[in-house]
């Protein structure tokens, strides 16, 4: 996958061994460093990248929660180590450095997240539910507008969607901390192999041998759509997203039956199991899913795809829901149930009608 990138330069951030790389596009000089007229000038500077940032830090880390965390981080030590910015690069560069540097520190010791089908076979309707497992152990889902920031090339801007998706975000998380940060900057962010190389403090042949073996690996994943960029939900989409909410608001089984895809999946973090097939979804549904009934859906925007924040019938929130489809089929119905921190994240109130987070 390809983006054009606008950053300078290399740069010394201060803030640990990683190198700077500068992601500008071919041709492009760093603009001259100037000093922010006051530190109120330089929090707007610094926060004019909060979004690209998350973005990038979110597919490092597979939480949004730990991506915004990241973020802080970056967002401080590059405040406190601002006198020490040589201005040799772009302020962008040096922030994804600093970046860089915040997310490969978290993810030493080896974790990574992950989806309830990257850890077990299918369940049967009939699997205990269980309590679920740590909040650590999954990948989360994250509102568009916190990871896409906006750009007027619609290529773009397919690409960035694509690169958030969860199958996506979970195949980034079976690599090294290191190769997942020279894909990304290489593959989603277009900077150039002497630019990561610069960013990390490392040598081109090297950045090329861990692309090589990132490649490989996501290639073995199975996961190779992220390649074809997807464009903006037509008609046809939109109306089968409209018969979904339909049928699943009137619970109307048969209705569901017709929009769900032969081989479609059901997942619902933190429970570790989860289903294969519109059979067994509809099973499922029927059974330990029955408190589904009567729920409402609130469109929200997910991972670069439609989501829905799911209301049960008492208007107590349930789960957000992310969608994925193909072939004028629901895919995948991803459903996190995390809802004390979920929907205000996604700006969801905690009961249906009531007021808004604050």
């Amino acid at each position: 996958m390809k983006r054009s990138s606008t950053s300078g330069s290399t740069a010394a951030d201060g803030a640990g061994p990683a190198g700077g790389g500068t992601g500008r596009a071919p041709g492009k000089e760093p603009a001259p460093r100037t000093e922010p007229a006051d530190r109120t000038d330089l929090v707007d500077r610094l926060e004019a990248h909060r979004t690209e940032l998350t973005g990038y830090c979110y597919r490092m880390l597979g939480s949004a929660f730990e991506a915004e965390d990241a973020v802080q981080e970056t967002m401080v030590r590059a405040w406190r180590g601002y006198d020490r910015f040589e201005g040799r690069a772009s302020l962008r560069s040096w922030l994804y450095r600093i970046a860089t540097n915040v997310c490969l520190d978290l993810l030493k010791g080896g974790r990574r997240r992950a989806r309830p089908m990257d850890l077990a076979s299918p369940s049967s309707v009939d699997t205990p539910v269980g309590t679920g497992l740590p909040e650590a152990t999954w990948i989360g889902p994250v509102p568009d507008q916190r990871v896409l920031a906006s750009t007027a090339d619609p290529a773009e801007t397919a690409v960035a969607r694509e690169s958030v998706r969860l199958a996506f975000i979970a195949a980034l998380q079976r690599l090294a901390p290191r190769q997942r940060a020279v894909l990304i900057l290489r593959e989603v962010l277009s900077w150039s192999a002497s630019e990561v190389a610069e960013l990390l403090g490392s040598s081109v042949a090297s950045v090329n041998s861990a692309l090589q073996r990132a490649r490989a690996t996501l290639a073995a994943s199975g996961d190779t759509a992220a390649d074809a960029a997807r464009q903006p939900l037509d008609d046809a989409q939109q109306e089968l997203l409209r018969r979904y909410v339909d049928a699943f608001e009137r619970f109307d089984m048969d209705a569901l039956t017709a929009v769900l895809h032969e081989d479609s999946t059901l997942s619902m973090p933190p429970l570790e199991l989860w289903l294969r097939g519109r059979e067994d979804i509809v099973k499922w549904m029927l059974g330990p899913g029955c408190g589904c009934e009567g729920s409402h859906l609130v469109p929200v925007a997910a991972n670069g795809r439609p989501a829905f924040g799911q209301y049960r019938a008492d208007g107590t929130p349930w789960a957000i829901q992310v969608i994925e489809t193909a072939g004028g089929r629901i895919t995948a119905l991803q459903c996190f149930l995390d809802t004390e921190r979920l929907f205000p994240l996604f700006g969801l109130p905690l009961r249906h009608g009531g007021p808004p987070p604050a």
